[in-house]
């Protein structure tokens, strides 16, 4: 069976906002923006629900509920209306019941949107509250925080391969250099490598530009059971969409570094769509931290243990490389609004799969795509396979 002959449901449309610093729109108003867009682009006025990702709107800006207040701000009152909550895997987990939804038979046409709205409040809040997303009895509760917990896996990878902090250097500079190109991006500046040696140590082998920032921003997109009436554009599939678990505390991991959450869920994707690591064309992979995004590459089985860096060495991860990653600017450099980051995800390899992705389009003919979503320090992951026919 072809790849594309799989079941699976269409993208018919897409839309997103720039990533912004202190954004002067609302919460409503930013995923009301998104959704309009995807909707307009779907050429559709209706849809049978909606489905948010977010994270922090209950802590941060004393909102519950947003799903419903988001589909009314889109025009879309009265609909089905869900908030998803995975932690920074939120957008991935509201696109995965996006997919089910439609899969199911339940809905004809959804719309998933991701949404966060956080450098508003002040740092240190910020901080304690994305750190709830940690085991908080044995972690956030004792003080840790996802600077910390990724600073740790980052040097017990340094210390078990023996090999320098420098290694993680090309996945910030990939990430930025791609930004610089992407008008939705937060960041427009791209890095040399004497910019990342020469950057701040934020906490031991833990470099500024190994982490993603703080900021605003929604995506959203139009999942459907029928391909685009526009018989002229390219039809998207999503294949498949797997979700699994690891120990959220890393202390009660076996092996931190063996990503075994990961390796599931990559698993179960492949399985359910039919392909493997060699067929992956492009890959936007959870780069909050470039730990996280070497430990991807090798649990997803584009590397061996211990050898994930050197794609990004050797330039393999570039949109002229061998396994493309972070083609519009990764969560390092596009931006990290968390709850939004995984629908961004499936906006831009959509761009990149349908040809339409400008500057930041990957140098081959990609027709399959690899988007992963990733909640904690890789303890809830959703896998999204995307092809085009």
């Amino acid at each position: 069976m072809r790849y594309f002959d799989r079941p699976g449901v269409y993208i018919t449309g897409v839309g997103q906002i720039q990533v912004e610093k202190q954004s002067e729109s609302s919460l409503r108003e930013m995923g009301a923006r998104a959704i309009k867009a995807a909707m307009a682009d779907a050429c559709i006025e209706k849809v049978d629900a909606v489905y948010v990702g977010n994270m922090l709107s209950g802590m941060i800006s004393h909102q519950q509920q947003l799903a419903p207040i988001v589909a009314d701000e889109a025009g879309l009152h009265g609909i089905e209306a869900v908030t998803l909550e995975a932690a920074c895997g939120s957008g991935g987990a509201a696109l995965r019941n996006g997919f089910m939804s439609v899969m199911s038979g339940m809905c004809d046409h959804v719309v998933v949107c991701g949404l966060e709205k956080m450098s508003h409040s002040d740092k240190d809040f910020i901080t304690q509250s994305i750190a709830t997303a940690s085991d908080w009895e044995i972690e956030g509760g004792k003080g840790e925080s996802f600077v910390t917990l990724n600073a740790g896996l980052m040097r017990r990878y340094i210390d078990a391969y023996n090999i320098s902090s420098d290694r993680f250097a090309m996945f910030g500079i990939n990430a930025h250099s791609n930004a610089n190109k992407n008008a939705n991006a937060l960041f427009h500046k791209e890095i040399s490598m004497d910019d990342y040696l020469n950057a701040k140590f934020i906490i031991d082998c833990l470099r500024i530009y190994d982490a993603s920032p703080i900021c605003d921003g929604s995506a959203a997109v139009v999942l459907s059971t029928y391909p685009p009436t526009d018989r002229s554009r390219p039809c998207i599939k999503i294949t498949a969409s797997a979700a699994a678990t690891e120990h959220v505390g890393i202390a009660r991991r076996t092996n931190p570094l063996a990503a075994e959450g990961i390796q599931r869920s990559g698993a179960k994707a492949y399985k359910m769509a039919g392909i493997t690591a060699n067929e992956v064309e492009i890959f936007e992979l959870h780069d909050a931290y470039s730990v996280i995004a070497v430990l991807s590459l090798e649990a997803m089985g584009f590397a061996k243990p211990g050898e994930g860096w050197q794609l990004a060495v050797e330039g393999e991860i570039t949109p002229s490389g061998k396994i493309p990653v972070s083609s519009f600017g990764g969560l390092k450099a596009r931006g990290h609004p968390i709850g939004a980051s995984g629908v961004y995800q499936a906006v831009e390899t959509y761009l990149q799969l349908t040809g339409k992705a400008g500057a930041n389009q990957v140098k081959k003919d990609a027709s399959i795509g690899l988007i992963q979503s990733i909640g904690g320090t890789a303890s809830s992951i959703i896998t999204h396979v995307l092809v085009r026919e």
